[in-house]
């Protein structure tokens, strides 16, 4: 098995691409921390490097993030715990553990028409640099998008001025009705 690696624009996170299905196509799945790496062996596994401050699954990579430390030490055993993990098999995620991340509820045609272009425009590039973004709430008042940030988003240095310079005014062209763009 090989394992390819990718930088990321935050320079703390390092993207991990074992060469085939990590979450499966559209499925993710984040870790901010240790303490809710629970449900899944592979993540628990990541964590007991102790510089690991997070993990994130897309569909066919997996990000790490550090809190410290140089990559150049940290690459050869995170690489190793992958490559055991999926060479013997083991599940990524225990049972029924996976959680569809849903908004719930009836959206209106406009919130249905503005998760279509995130999901369609800028979760396959944000995916690229190891990362998702998620819709959890549009405010019809006062046209704020709220979105979640999660993988090598999450704490980015340019993650804010890819919100405001790419999403927002992506969504702003689309959507007239549509202000601001925010991480929550």
């Amino acid at each position: 098995m090989f394992i390819q690696t990718e930088d990321t624009p935050n320079p703390a996170t390092l993207k991990f691409i074992p060469g085939r299905d990590v979450m499966g196509p559209g499925a993710v799945a984040d870790f901010p921390s240790a303490d809710t790496a629970g449900r899944s062996p592979l993540a628990r596994a990541l964590f007991q490097t102790p510089e690991v401050s997070r993990v994130f699954f897309g569909s066919d990579f997996i990000s790490i993030t550090k809190r410290d430390g140089d990559w150049k030490h940290l690459k050869p055993g995170l690489l190793g715990t992958i490559m055991e993990h999926f060479t013997q098999g083991l599940p990524l995620m225990d049972g029924a553990a996976l959680e569809e991340d849903d908004v719930g509820g009836e959206d209106s045609e406009l919130v249905q028409q503005i998760k279509d272009v995130i999901d369609t425009k800028v979760r396959p590039a944000v995916a690229q640099d190891g990362g998702d973004i998620i819709f959890k709430h549009f405010d019809a008042d006062s046209g704020i998008v709220s979105l979640h940030l999660q993988g090598s988003c999450a704490g980015c240095p340019s993650s804010s001025r890819t919100l405001k310079n790419g999403i927002e005014n992506m969504l702003r062209h689309y959507f007239p009705e549509v202000t601001a763009v925010e991480a929550v």
